[in-house]
């Protein structure tokens, strides 16, 4: 019994080892180490007053309240993927496999004649359903919350990346597997006829390149711009970092991971001219603050279920409305009603404090904004650094 025990933990820490350091994550040591020669070659080139050391792991953004909650959901999502929880790959080789099957291919030949052509392929693939997987988050008031988590980061680190609801990863990697499969054994099978189920569940040349060059500054202090032409083709750190703020003009910009055309080709790409001062977190579409709503682990867990419950009421309230042909508050006041997912990350509180406030005497209270949420409160006071920083 003792060496049975014994047997599962090692085997339970060597795949939690695994989901943490192999190098399809993100943070593998040779990611980080890459991203550390890339910040310091930024470091060279702005000549900051801070130290190297200081510019790269600046105290007031790695001891931060919203890195703690990064690392918390970081290890607990890891320690879900090590138990095989999030299986992207897995229902990608399936579907594939299928749709492959289905229009006269196979599933076990080897994509000899071009595997850099096949690689393409599957890049183009995987970020078509990335871009629309994520769209679909920020655009349906029932999917926002959870994917709100990730958002309320008041500052980026490379671990933020893993700030994700444990429900966003699953609902993530079931749908991206699913298009990512279709896609990719729709492609493959016009182009090849073949493919191999090795060869679609393996770490893909691509995305080793793409993490390996600077992938994890996308959630840093750093800028790092490609420059107007590159981005328009690849998602260069620096507009991913603007996907992240609050500013009303990079509201629901940006959505693809590698690629930037999927963006560029459904009207959703922002290139900047040069460099940006971002604020990062959550804030309604007109700009508004929105107050951090994930300031521990239990509440980034909990709470988007009860936003997720709020958004399903209210969209059976407006249906409800729209059968019994009744107007909403919008229309009786001659105000536009706006469009997009829903504020559910702070509704409830909003509702709270608003209905414990006295209403004003000559002017009905103002309607909660549909647009997504997407701000949070105002930074520290700038220091000299900031401007090096990239902030």
């Amino acid at each position: 019994m003792t060496d049975d025990l014994i047997l599962r933990a090692t085997e339970a820490a060597a795949a939690f080892s695994d989901a943490l350091f192999s190098n399809a994550s993100r943070i593998a040591p040779v990611y980080l180490l890459s991203t550390a020669l890339i910040a310091a070659a930024v470091w060279a080139a702005l000549r900051p007053r801070a130290s190297l050391l200081a510019y790269l792991f600046p105290r007031r953004i790695w001891l931060h309240p919203s890195s703690l909650v990064d690392a918390q959901l970081w290890l607990l999502n890891r320690a879900a993927a090590a138990m095989g929880a999030f299986g992207t790959a897995a229902t990608a080789v399936i579907v594939a496999t299928l749709v492959l099957t289905a229009l006269g291919g196979s599933g076990d030949a080897e994509l000899g004649r071009s595997p850099l052509l096949g690689g393409l392929i599957v890049l183009l693939a995987n970020e078509f359903a990335v871009y629309w997987v994520h769209r679909l988050h920020h655009e349906r008031p029932l999917l926002w919350p959870f994917h709100a988590v990730h958002h309320s980061a008041e500052v980026m680190t490379p671990i933020t990346v893993y700030r994700k609801h444990p429900v966003y990863d699953l609902l993530s990697a079931g749908a991206r597997g699913a298009i990512y499969g279709i896609a990719q054994g729709v492609a493959l099978s016009l182009v090849f006829n073949t493919a191999s189920v090795v060869a679609i569940a393996g770490i893909n040349a691509f995305y080793f390149v793409f993490n390996f060059l600077g992938a994890n500054l996308r959630h840093s202090h750093v800028w790092l711009s490609y420059g107007p032409a590159l981005e328009h083709v690849f998602i260069s750190p620096a507009q991913h970092q603007i996907h992240h703020s609050r500013a009303v003009e990079h509201h629901d910009k940006n959505y693809g991971e590698v690629l930037a055309i999927w963006d560029w080709m459904f009207g959703t790409l922002y290139v900047p001219k040069g460099r940006e001062r971002l604020r990062f977190g959550l804030a309604e579409a007109d700009g508004t603050p929105i107050p951090q709503p994930h300031g521990t682990l239990r509440a980034a867990l909990i709470g988007p279920f009860r936003d997720a419950a709020a958004a399903l009421r209210g969209g059976a309230k407006t249906k409800e409305a729209e059968e019994t042909g009744e107007t909403g508050e919008a229309e009786e006041t001659g105000e536009e009603t706006r469009t997009g997912p829903a504020a559910a990350a702070t509704r409830a509180d909003t509702a709270a404090a608003t209905a414990s406030a006295p209403a004003p005497a000559t002017a009905p209270a103002p309607a909660l904004s549909s647009a997504p949420a997407r701000g949070d409160a105002p930074p520290p006071p700038a220091r000299p650094e900031d401007a090096a920083e990239g902030r």
